[in-house]
């Protein structure tokens, strides 16, 4: 499965050439360890989100790293032979594959056995071709096409990666398999708390239409019955096409679209553009792919809250 532009990638023969040098302590290589200080679990996220399972899960008898800086684009990390060793040294795995390429490539050298891949537990489809509603792309993404990877943003399927974190962990660390179990039987409540809450609050909206910068929430708005009509597609960096600007006004207009929402970690100058042609609001929608002082919230759910009052805002909910 292939998602967002091709990017530069750590070629094998690097990750090869580093195991060599020493510089890599891949289990490929010698003395690859998968304890943490204390005796905890070392677990290597990928992003904010998987990182979040694995500390909401894993609690006390975790250590967790995460490859992805705050404030650094996700979908760009391009990893240093330092990380992709710790990456070796890890006792589990928590990724997205399909995210990152970079991740993927190190993830299939790291020889780490418990791994967990947020992809292959719940079901992705395809996202980002919406032109006034039509035309969504759905569908599994064994039917071909690239798979929108943003299956954190939909609180139901946030939850089913978190119960196949909690398996992996589990398998990893079978001593604290009972912690884990009722850390994420905690979890799993408040996101479906979090759920009922983007339910009850975007019922009676004067529209269903948003409009974004970056294509990140077709998983939410089909949860929620929205649509979604995204300026740059499922690329957040991509430049919108003269065609897809026109489409965009008219839009905007037929939906009685009051608002475009921009993210924290992109440039907000196209939407700002769009905003000030058809007089309209801007406001943050956050893809919550990082956390950083510029959030509006202090994790995922203070985060997803924020995302909700500003859908309800600009949806013109009662």
């Amino acid at each position: 499965m292939t998602v967002m532009n091709i990017r530069r990638r750590i070629s094998t023969a690097a990750l090869a050439g580093a195991c060599g040098l020493g510089l890599l302590a891949l289990s490929g290589c010698s003395g690859a360890t998968t304890g943490g200080s204390g005796g905890k679990l070392r677990v290597t996220a990928s992003f904010y989100p998987m990182e979040f399972l694995a500390r909401q899960i894993g609690g006390d008898h975790v250590e967790v790293s995460n490859l992805t800086k705050p404030g650094v684009e996700p979908h760009d990390l391009e990893l240093s032979p330092k990380q992709t060793g710790q990456l070796g040294e890890s006792g589990a795995i928590v990724y997205l594959k399909g995210l990152q390429p970079a991740v993927d490539e190190a993830v299939a050298q790291s020889g780490v056995k418990n791994i967990a891949d947020a992809a292959a537990m719940t079901s992705l489809e395809k996202h980002g071709n919406e032109v006034d509603g039509h035309d969504h792309g759905h569908g599994h993404a064994a039917a071909g096409g690239d798979a929108d990877p943003h299956i954190w943003l939909d609180p139901v399927k946030y939850a089913e990666v978190a119960k196949g974190v909690n398996a992996v962990l589990a398998k990893a660390d079978p001593a604290h398999k009972a912690d884990f179990q009722k850390n994420t039987d905690a979890l799993v409540k408040k996101l479906d708390g979090l759920n009922a809450d983007f339910e009850k609050g975007l019922k009676d909206r004067a529209s269903d239409t948003f409009l974004t910068t970056h294509a990140a929430f077709g998983y939410l708005a089909e949860r929620y019955g929205l649509t979604e009509e995204a300026i740059n597609g499922l690329d957040p960096e991509s430049e919108p096409s003269a065609h897809r600007i026109k489409t965009l006004h008219t839009v905007a207009e037929k939906h009685h679209v009051s608002t475009v929402f921009f993210e924290t970690l992109a440039n907000p100058a196209t939407a700002k553009a769009l905003a000030g042609d058809l007089h309209l609001k801007t406001d943050v929608l956050d893809p919550l792919e990082g956390i950083t002082d510029a959030s509006r919230g202090k994790d995922y759910f203070g985060v997803m809250h924020a995302n909700l009052t500003a859908l309800r805002k600009a949806l013109g909910t009662k």
